[in-house]
């Protein structure tokens, strides 16, 4: 059941939940509004508002990070999870944060972010972002109650599930939903949802980066980053008109010499169509970081050549094609905007010579910096581009792999130069497997992500049930947390490693579904 954009019922809230004037509450007869949520242990939530007032901004088009992912709203629809981002605040523990100053902190958020109170709608048969100078912000006020031993973060996770269960409607609604848990009078956290529309994964944390220093000392030093109409008017210059010339020109080429196929049918589609399976795995993330610190490369170039190898050796091909998301964050002026700047970059790796996997880090890393150097451009323009050519270009489903690598938490490095190579192998036995999510419709045949979990390194993939049911896509992650234990003990000569058999048995352990978000 969705929390957002629900009539709220009257009544049944305890009293103690009634803001004072000021607060920026929005109540009838003096009680506030409240509506029920699913989450367990939540009581009632109250609606409330934080008026907001910021530098009125002209508009602009849509930026081409923007334009991406509007045409991915248009092949799947609004309700595919991967068009927002969940994130949860503490609050600060220097002091007890109560409603109204929570309410403060984020109006002066919005104030300060036009990309905030942007919406996206038509204007005169165009696209646009139309920001408002005034307004205001609902906030969900969430009385828990006597706060648990987590001080409510997990509940808060649930929170940010449920405001995330209904799509945006761009056209009206502000790009951002927020929710306070409230313990007594103290906030304990934060639920955000954005949408994938406005912010990046970086735009995301620099946001919630203001937010905590507005809760703690209720002022950012800094003037605001540029914002998304910034970076509209930008990519209208001459200057990055020919950057995206060029990325256009090297998709063309780069097209042309990726392989026929990535992976091999093994059987009839499975209803949902395709599956996210997720394995979590101590020992792949020992080992990635084994092999980048002694190669001196990054874990995500590590991991992107193992994903490579094993798609490689399953698919019978010496040449691998991988989509990957590039962060376009390199320019002094984008390094803090708060917009969509990530976009897809195309690489190909040829592995014909068969080379040892240390010596295809080089290789690897070079193509993806070519694929970053040529992953900002007008998506519109790239399509008109790819159909002039017959080309396909975001049509279907796209054969090849997708590599996103979304971990938030920085690299670390490992304890002391020795690696036990004993202590390595034995890690393995605590690897995971579960089932995931199914969906009926997806962009890719294969989707693999490089995802934080508590247990470990999460490898997860999605993919085309005719291609990767779940007992195959156990046996490809199984394959790549093989192939780096090997690589991190050692040289490993091409075949990097017989796990990358599509012969490898399934292991016997029991696969444990996970719940459904």
């Amino acid at each position: 059941m969705s929390t957002h954009g629900r009539t709220a019922d009257t009544g049944a809230a305890p009293r103690d939940t009634v803001l004072l004037a000021g607060s920026g509450a929005v109540a009838v007869d003096g009680l506030p509004q409240t509506a029920e949520l699913d989450a367990p242990g939540t009581a009632h939530a109250v609606h409330l508002t934080a008026p907001f007032d910021g530098p009125a901004d002209p508009g602009a088009p849509l930026t081409w990070g923007q334009r991406a992912l509007w045409i991915a709203i248009r092949r799947h629809g609004a309700s595919h999870a991967m068009f927002s981002l969940r994130r949860v605040v503490a609050a600060p523990r220097r002091t007890a944060l109560d409603v109204p100053s929570a309410l403060r902190a984020v109006s002066a958020l919005v104030a300060r972010h036009s990309s905030l109170r942007t919406r996206v709608q038509e204007v005169d048969g165009q696209l646009r972002q139309v920001v408002a100078a005034r307004g205001e912000q609902p906030v969900l006020v969430i009385p828990i109650g006597a706060p648990p031993a987590d001080d409510g973060a997990a509940l808060a996770v649930q929170v940010a599930a449920e405001l995330a269960s209904t799509p945006f409607d761009h056209d009206r609604e502000w790009p951002q939903r927020i929710a306070l848990l409230v313990a007594g009078e103290r906030v304990c956290r934060i639920a955000l949802v954005f949408s994938h529309t406005t912010v990046d994964f970086r735009a995301a944390e620099l946001v919630l980066r203001d937010l905590r220093l507005l809760l703690l000392r209720g002022a950012v030093p800094t003037p605001p980053p540029a914002q998304s109409a910034d970076i509209a008017r930008l990519e209208d210059s001459d200057r990055l008109q020919r950057r995206n010339a060029r990325a256009v020109r090297y998709w063309l080429d780069i097209h042309h010499r990726l392989p026929a196929d990535t992976l091999p049918g093994v059987g009839p589609a499975h209803s949902p169509r395709f599956q996210r399976c997720v394995l979590t795995s101590p020992a792949a993330d020992t080992a990635a970081r084994t092999v980048a610190r002694r190669e001196r490369v990054s874990t995500s170039t590590v991991l992107l050549s193992a994903v490579a190898g094993v798609i490689a050796a399953r698919s019978g091909q010496d040449t691998c094609g991988i989509y990957t998301m590039v962060n376009n964050r390199s320019a002094d002026e984008y390094r803090e905007a708060i917009s969509k700047l990530n976009q897809l970059g195309l690489l190909v790796i040829s592995l014909a010579d068969r080379p040892a996997f240390a010596e295809a880090l080089p290789r690897v890393w070079h193509a993806a910096l070519e694929a970053y150097r040529h992953a900002y451009y007008d998506p519109e323009q790239m399509a008109q581009a790819h159909e002039a050519a017959g080309l396909p270009y975001a049509t279907g489903v796209n054969k090849h792999c997708y590599f996103n690598d979304i971990r938030l938490a920085p690299e670390a490095e490992l304890p002391g130069d020795g690696l036990d190579a004993v202590a390595l192998r034995a890690a393995m036995a605590a690897t995971s497997f579960a089932v995931a999510e199914g969906l009926e419709t997806f962009t890719w045949l294969m989707r693999v992500e490089v995802i934080d979990t508590p247990g470990g390194m999460g490898l997860a993939v999605t993919g085309d049930t005719a291609h990767l049911p779940p007992d195959v896509a156990e046996r490809f992650l199984r394959a790549v947390e093989r192939l780096l234990v090997d690589a991190a003990l050692g040289p490993l000569p091409w075949p990097w490693t017989s796990a990358a058999s599509p012969d490898l048995p399934t292991t016997p352990e029991p696969v444990a579904p996970v719940r459904r978000a």
